[in-house]
């Protein structure tokens, strides 16, 4: 038997660093189309059910197209899904998953789908699950607390696998979010080492973006379409697991890749104005030919001169039509090269261009600040129309 272990799909995340109407909604529906690439998967393996360990929306109140398109998607999978609520979409009063409307579409368009709202065993003809759901985004106590008496598990057959659901923290993770999640800290505490292991067989979570093993028998799943910018090398998001439990020893289990954007960090200095060139090379390397599929961020530094600086700047307002995100964070510095100072601060036909431009070197020269970033701006743009009035 074989099923597979996702959660963190997170479908309705509003993508608020994204401006471009369009592409944020190219991002928000890639949050659907990995159910398609999932269907798949549980095709080729021959899973008997699915486990969503939480957070399949971003939110408890999801709108109503959203909830309409999941449950379509979900429909679609053809095989049990059980899904836990997350701190996202918890399930306290007034949550989604009471809501009648999510009743409704999902009894029309998703028949195999199951919303474990209680802390109950619930035994299928292959496994036992014993869900451990969230009823508040914020829970005081560990929801995998009743699952501690190893009698609880001793009343079903000995030869099915037991396996719990739950949606939390097992330790302390930080500095692994970017804007879309600020300020998130280790919360709903899992305390894995205080269960019985000896009477589990696989422990499925949720909550934590990558692809993580806890323990011989915990595994983090990760979301199935990488959903911010991260650091880190341990972090593998963007795959579901396939698992392969088995009665009283450890399972198997496969990391398979699902997800389709592609979120890149790149950090470039800058030596001398040559740089731009290497800088495009290195663009197109990790681009190609690709337009709307990759989010990157961007951390620049190093100094060029005026014409070489005009350069970036057209490049990097290719990269923002290209890119469904493009995150800037520009220290690079205006140093003009010998010509392009001799050419704007020995104006003999304008000795005011002259001065001008003399002040807005030393300004743009000095370590940091808005001045210099103004003056900066200032010189590039008097430095073309200084180009145009030559070439007129």
């Amino acid at each position: 038997m074989k099923f597979i272990h996702t959660a963190d799909w997170q479908i309705g995340k509003p993508f608020a660093g994204i401006t471009d109407p369009y592409k944020r909604s190219l991002v928000q529906k890639a949050r659907i189309d990995v159910i398609e690439r999932i269907a798949s998967i549980a095709r080729d393996e021959d899973v008997s059910f699915i486990l969503v360990a939480g957070d399949l929306f971003d939110s408890p109140s999801a709108d109503k197209s959203t909830v309409a398109e999941a449950c379509s998607a979900i429909g679609r999978l053809n095989v049990p899904v059980y899904v836990i609520p997350g701190n996202h979409d918890h399930g306290g009063p007034g949550s989604i998953w009471q809501q009648q409307f999510f009743i409704r579409e999902s009894g029309n368009l998703a028949t195999n789908l199951a919303i474990l709202m209680d802390t109950a065993p619930l035994e299928l003809d292959d496994a036992v699950l014993f869900p451990c759901p969230l009823l508040r985004r914020l829970e005081a106590s560990d929801r995998t607390e009743w699952l501690r008496i190893p009698s609880v598990f001793q009343c079903f057959s000995s030869s099915k696998p037991r396996i719990i659901l739950a949606h939390g923290s097992t330790q302390d993770f930080s500095g692994a979010e970017d804007d879309e999640e600020l300020g998130s800290i280790a919360t709903n505490r899992i305390d894995i080492t205080r269960l019985p292991l000896e009477e589990i067989d696989y422990i499925a979570l949720g909550d934590w973006h990558g692809a993580k093993q806890i323990s011989p028998k915990a595994w983090y799943s990760g979301t199935p379409e990488k959903d911010r910018f991260q650091k880190g090398e341990e972090q593998k998001p963007g795959h579901i697991l396939v698992v392969e439990p088995r009665r009283g020893e450890l399972p198997h289990v496969e990391m398979v890749p699902t997800g389709k954007l592609k979120w890149s960090e790149i950090s470039f200095d800058f030596a001398d104005d040559s740089g731009v060139d290497r800088f495009a090379s290195r663009i197109a390397e990790e681009l190609g030919q690709r337009a709307n599929e990759d989010l990157l961020r961007l951390s620049l530094s190093g100094s060029l001169g005026i014409e070489a600086s005009n350069r970036l700047e057209d490049l990097i307002d290719s990269l923002r039509a290209r890119l469904l995100r493009l995150k800037v964070d520009d220290r690079t510095a205006i140093a003009p090269t010998d010509e392009e100072v001799d050419a704007l601060t020995r104006q003999t036909s304008d000795p005011l261009i002259a001065i001008v431009a003399q002040q807005l070197v030393e300004m743009a020269s000095a370590a940091g600040g808005r001045e210099a970033e103004t003056a900066a701006i200032a010189l590039r743009e008097l430095h073309a129309a200084y180009q145009q009035e030559g070439q007129s």
